[in-house]
């Protein structure tokens, strides 16, 4: 059921692609202007493009994001040669009724009370921009195309780069 923000062709691709990549990591800014990173699960990519993540309410991350919103995602599946940067903006959600729509079982190892766990919350990240890199050739391929630009002095084409704007 699509609406009218349905997503851009491009952006479908890119929904695509992360289908197969579950954990991201997760880059934040420190008060101190460090940026820190960790893994995350993705729960979800909505309708709109929105990145859904459980999360503890009262983790330093939610602080880091409280305090600068903007956040960066890496996604990696170097078996199938594909990785996915996404730059968005993150806030902390409560909505009860959305928890309980994406809520796992296997989620009880971090929230041991399940759905009534007091810290269990969630993080929505709308995404700005984003940008993939995928290449379909097998590794043996590309070693070869590798190989090839080197002896050639032509430059390695390494698969598809695109740039997907929301």
């Amino acid at each position: 059921m699509e609406t009218k923000e349905q997503l851009t062709e491009a952006q479908e691709k890119l929904k695509g692609k992360l289908k197969d990549i579950k954990i991201a990591m997760l880059t934040t800014e420190e008060p101190d202007g460090d940026l820190r990173s960790r893994p995350m699960s993705t729960s979800e990519m909505d309708e709109d493009g929105c990145l859904w993540f459980f999360t503890n309410e009262f983790s330093p991350k939610v602080n880091e994001i409280n305090q600068e919103h903007k956040v960066n995602l890496s996604y990696a599946n170097p078996d199938d040669n594909t990785y996915v940067s996404v730059s968005g903006q993150a806030v902390l959600s409560t909505d009860k009724s959305k928890i309980k729509e994406l809520w796992n079982p296997i989620l009880k190892a971090w929230f041991p009370e399940g759905l009534d766990d007091p810290k269990l919350a969630l993080l929505k990240i709308t995404p700005r921009q984003a940008e993939y890199w995928d290449s379909t050739s097998s590794k043996v391929i590309q070693f070869y195309n590798i190989a090839k630009a080197i002896v050639t002095g032509e430059r390695h084409n390494s698969g598809e780069n695109k740039k997907v704007n929301f």
